[in-house]
């Protein structure tokens, strides 16, 4: 027969190994996503002029194809990663800022998964009409269209994401004060500045790890608590 206290170790164990795992989601998110973005950014390079993609994109066809499968398994572990930010919060979850919290990080995946669409329509137009796509300005159109969702709209909403989570670790304590500092001033940086590089939005994947990371090494607040 089961002993009564077992029961609620059981149940501590099962919350601490739970976020520890799923924090292996933020850190893949971030290595897929970095990936994503390096590969696209580098097969439809913003800089150049329709006439003079068309021939660079003919032999980036099989990077691009990459970039786009590995897209869906980035927003997946992006939602587990969402998750785990919850979890850590538990019942201390503030209604208001959890609201900001999840609508930005939902817009800011949408959003990805919309620039990628453009960038899979552009190639799969490429693939059945070159001439025509480059022709019409398609082109031109179709990857101007994707970096402004991804610089002007995507990358603000992962910089309110992250004001948010600071916020929120800063009311409840459930980490450090120098992560939600370090927090806000990436956030300000994807938030102002997003025009003076492009790259600039690798830094919210860099800051998915560092906080996966964070969380994958040490013990929940909450797990600690109940052990004493």
């Amino acid at each position: 027969m089961i002993a009564p206290h077992t029961h609620q170790e059981l149940g501590a164990r099962q919350r601490l190994r739970t976020p520890r795992a799923a924090a292996v989601a933020g850190i893949l998110f971030a290595l897929l996503f970095t990936t994503f973005i390096i590969l696209i950014r580098l097969s439809l390079p913003e800089s150049l002029s329709g006439a003079a993609t068309a021939p660079w994109l003919h032999g980036a066809e099989d990077l691009i194809s990459f970039a786009l499968t590995i897209v869906p398994f980035a927003g997946i572990a992006f939602l587990w990663f969402i998750g785990v930010m919850r979890d850590r919060l538990g019942a201390l979850e503030d209604q208001f800022l959890s609201t900001v919290f999840m609508g930005s990080g939902l817009l800011f995946l949408g959003m990805m998964f919309t620039a990628a669409a453009i960038a899979g329509g552009i190639v799969t137009s490429y693939n059945i009409a070159p001439e025509e796509l480059t022709r019409n300005g398609i082109l031109t159109f179709g990857r101007a269209v994707m970096y402004t969702v991804t610089n002007v709209y995507a990358i603000r909403m992962a910089g309110v994401f992250m004001i948010s989570s600071g916020t929120l670790w800063i009311r409840t304590g459930v980490m450090p004060r120098a992560l939600a500092f370090l927090t806000y001033g990436l956030a300000l940086v994807l938030l102002v500045t997003p025009s003076i590089s492009l790259w600039l939005i690798l830094a919210f994947p860099a800051w998915v790890l560092i906080i996966s990371v964070f969380i994958l090494v040490r013990k929940p607040l909450r797990a600690v608590n109940e052990a004493k």
